[in-house]
């Protein structure tokens, strides 16, 4: 056979086989884990094939495999590949090794091996792996209230529903069904059915919660130290109990700055757990007062939790507009004929001083930097305050040990 012939059929075969072998070569940055054998052989070889190597990673064709560096004799490569160089070789014609090579022939570019290319690091894929997994916070189908105040939660699809809970503005919730006018929906521990009018689906919820959703570092230990600065000789502010949310403004090394109401803190990175939430759904039980409230007690609390949401604005004393602890305190109050100074300092010095344990709805929560005050709440019963806390916050409910408290006050 002619030497042209002998090298036309030799590349044609060579074409079939390229773009497998070329994008077995770029498997690994697409396959986490894996082996494959693309070209399965019998003989020494195939043991060799299919072992990991350093990296953990062998998909049956070496670097030799394909750039033919390896000298020959006649049989199989290690890789499983036949070594064709001595199949070229028929009677009075040879190709030289160096000749001609077939990268000569195809070009730079050989089978879909551009294609799988890929440039991103193993840890560039994993971030993006847990980017896709937290892409809607947990939820499979994401609903987000969509109302000014507090959407309903009721126990059957009708208006008339008993009540079971409150999805506040802006809160998270699993549809796990609709029928087109009513939504079954889960969030927190509450479960029922809301009016679709007012939830977000679908890319509106997930464009609106990637707008809503907060870094908060969980409390995994016992009682964790709040300090000033981020060393371990810093003031300690306060301690925040196990379980307890603390909003993150950053995180800087081994250290966690966050929000404690108006103050940016620190907390040890090895102490909490970092991650991006929404808020959910409340209770009827958490909005339970008990059994020998008097009515007035329960109206403050009631009102109170209407404004829940609205800006905290310092020196404010607006409900709607916005207002810092106290001045949130004062206003609340005012409706009920109780004047107040415009400070929870002086606040504290008002009625009764009571033990926290003692606290009811209605009475006054203070908590500070040490024995000094500067943060007051209205305790609403079941073991939270609702307080305005924060610029980025606002007005907010949270466990009344969100934080050490110093002293409760009776004021009604």
């Amino acid at each position: 056979m002619k030497r042209r012939e002998i090298l036309c059929l030799l590349t044609g075969c060579m074409l079939l086989l390229a773009p497998m072998r070329a994008g077995a070569s770029y498997l690994p940055d697409l396959l986490p884990v894996g082996t494959i054998n693309m070209f399965e052989t019998t003989g020494s070889g195939t043991e060799d094939s299919v072992a990991d190597d350093e990296q953990g990673l062998d998909f049956g064709v070496s670097d030799n495999d394909i750039t033919n560096d390896n000298e020959s004799d006649g049989t199989e490569q290690e890789g499983g590949i036949i070594n064709r160089e001595d199949d070229i070789e028929q009677n009075d014609t040879q190709i030289e090794e160096d000749e001609i090579s077939l990268q000569d022939i195809l070009g730079e570019s050989i089978g879909s091996g551009m294609i799988l290319e890929s440039t991103k690091t193993e840890r560039e894929y994993a971030e993006a792996y847990e980017k896709a997994k937290n892409a809607n916070w947990g939820y499979t189908n994401l609903g987000i209230a969509n109302v000014d105040n507090n959407l309903n939660v009721r126990a059957v699809a009708a208006e008339d529903g008993k009540l079971v809970g409150k999805l506040p503005k802006d809160a998270a919730c699993e549809v796990l069904d609709s029928d087109g006018t009513w939504a079954h929906i889960k969030s927190g521990k509450v479960e029922g059915y809301v009016s679709l009018e007012y939830l977000l689906t679908g890319i509106p919820a997930k464009r609106r919660a990637e707008e809503l959703a907060t870094t908060m570092a969980r409390v995994t230990t016992d009682s964790l130290k709040v300090r000033a600065e981020a060393n371990t000789e810093s003031e300690v502010i306060t301690l925040v109990p196990n379980g307890e949310e603390l909003e993150v403004a950053s995180v800087e090394g081994d250290w966690v700055r966050v929000y404690l109401d108006d103050e940016e803190v620190f907390v040890s990175a090895e102490y909490v757990e970092v991650s991006s939430e929404l808020s959910t759904a409340i209770t009827m039980t958490e909005l339970f007062y008990g059994q020998g409230i008097s009515d007035v007690r329960v109206d403050v609390c009631q009102y109170a939790k209407e404004f829940l949401g609205n800006p905290y604005v310092w020196g404010g004393t607006s409900l709607t507009n916005g207002a810092d602890c106290s001045g949130y305190v004062m206003s609340i109050f005012k409706k009920y004929g109780v004047s107040l100074p415009h400070s929870s300092v002086a606040q504290a010095n008002c009625g009764t001083t009571i033990s926290v344990s003692e606290a009811q709805p209605g009475d006054l929560v203070f908590y500070g930097n040490g024995k000094s005050i500067n943060h007051v709440a209205i305790y609403i019963g079941n073991g939270q305050v609702i307080h305005a806390s924060s610029p980025k916050t606002g007005i907010r409910i949270s466990n009344v040990s969100y934080r050490s408290p110093i002293k409760a006050v009776k004021i009604l």
